[in-house]
């Protein structure tokens, strides 16, 4: 069976690029190729939120602020009692690791940066923050 070259010209192929969350995909119309952004990559942009508007157990930023938790002279915050109980009882959900610089960053003290999801991660020092948002241009 042969195919005419313009069989294929009402039809938009998408070629997704074999690199994985690069959101890009190669859409052919005709005889050319055209690069399109299809939304699969996440931005490293981020926004500095305050660290009480975050559920330290999940990792989520909310528009609420949070409920405290005092331990040892510092305060976290969780969004439930569940989450409540195990800030004050286990001292690894107080911790992260700061992206940039690989180091333990206790949550209290952390600058926190929130993506477009919610989702959030912890930082050593605003400097930090920024030195992550700006490896996409954001």
């Amino acid at each position: 069976m042969s195919i005419q070259k313009n069989a294929l010209a009402p039809a938009v192929l998408v070629l997704m690029l074999a690199v994985a969350g690069t959101g890009v995909a190669l859409q052919m119309k005709g005889g050319g190729r055209e690069a399109v952004k299809t939304g699969a990559a996440q931005s490293t942009s981020l926004r500095k939120v305050e660290t009480k508007k975050v559920c330290m157990v999940t990792n989520q930023v909310f528009e609420k602020d949070q409920i405290p938790v005092a331990v040892q002279g510092r305060t976290y915050y969780g969004c439930c009692e569940g989450c409540k109980q195990t800030l004050a009882k286990n001292p690894a959900a107080r911790m992260a690791v700061d992206p940039v610089s690989g180091k333990p960053v206790d949550k209290a003290t952390a600058v926190i940066g929130a993506r477009a999801d919610g989702s959030t991660l912890y930082f050593e020092n605003e400097s930090n923050l920024k030195a992550y948002s700006s490896r996409s241009g954001g």
